[in-house]
């Protein structure tokens, strides 16, 4: 298993940064879109469909979604990135009470429209920061990883307080503070790097926080979302690493909420 992990990320590290920070405009889109749609694919397996064809529609119908979205330029948009805001604070309500409220979400079809709301403004999110500087996606990428791994790490280390037992048991506020710790430490690094004045780097790091927890929101719900239907992984298309939501969980949570966010730093 491990060998598997470790090959399949030789292969597609160096082709995720190569599509992340070596395309833009048009390519960039493809490519994200790409990803997303494989996402979508996942999602209509936790969703309640594992036969082929309803999988294969939804994930055309997402993809002719994000068409209409590139041809209109709404992908330039702010809403749908206010979209994405309104439906975290569903997911989050929905993950901070389960399982007595999954009757609210648990017919497919509402599982389909919350794929929506989760996958299409990730990509318009991606699309607009990629077009603000390659330095804010680098940013948001960096800051769900530090966040998950200094979480991961003080988890272990202090956890004690459950943050969502029903859902994950492994996870603990003691490991939410040492995320923030971690984020905290990447804000002072980009400051530095961007010359940034204290109001701007105080500003920063208030959006890095409360990004860093709604990833964690992202994270949550996927295993929300698993756990219902008793999956391991969203899928078994990266071996060793499960699927591809499995890999951007958090990202479809942090992605909008600091795209939403970021024009406000100046």
């Amino acid at each position: 298993m491990l060998r598997q992990r470790i090959l399949t990320a030789l292969v597609l590290a160096p082709l995720a940064l190569a599509g992340l920070f070596g395309l833009s405009g048009g390519s960039f889109a493809a490519f994200t879109a790409l990803v997303l749609l494989l996402g979508a694919w996942e999602w209509a397996r936790l969703a309640g469909f594992d036969e082929l064809k309803p999988r294969l529609i939804y994930t055309v119908v997402l993809g002719l979604v994000l068409l209409v979205a590139w041809w209109a330029d709404w992908v330039s948009a702010q809403w749908p990135l206010w979209i994405a805001a309104a439906g975290w604070l569903a997911n989050a309500w929905w993950v901070s009470r389960y399982p007595q409220a999954s009757d609210q979400w648990q017919p497919p079809w509402r599982r389909l429209a919350m794929g929506g709301w989760v996958l299409v403004p990730c990509w318009v999110g991606l699309y607009q920061l990629r077009q603000d500087g390659s330095e804010w996606l680098l940013f948001v990428l960096l800051l769900v990883w530090v966040a998950d791994i200094g979480a991961y790490f003080s988890g272990r280390r202090f956890g004690r307080r459950k943050l969502a037992p029903h859902v994950s048991p492994g996870k603990s506020w003691e490991g939410v503070y040492g995320g923030w710790v971690a984020v905290a430490v990447l804000v002072f690094l980009y400051a530095l790097w961007l010359s940034l004045d204290l109001h701007q780097t105080l500003a920063l790091l208030v959006v890095a926080l409360v990004v860093a927890f709604v990833s964690v929101i992202g994270d949550l719900l996927e295993s929300m979302l698993k756990r219902f239907r008793g999956l391991k992984d969203s899928s078994q298309l990266l071996p060793g690493h499960g699927g591809i939501l499995d890999r951007i969980d958090s990202l479809t949570a942090a992605v909008p909420l600091f795209a939403l966010i970021r024009p406000w730093l100046g």
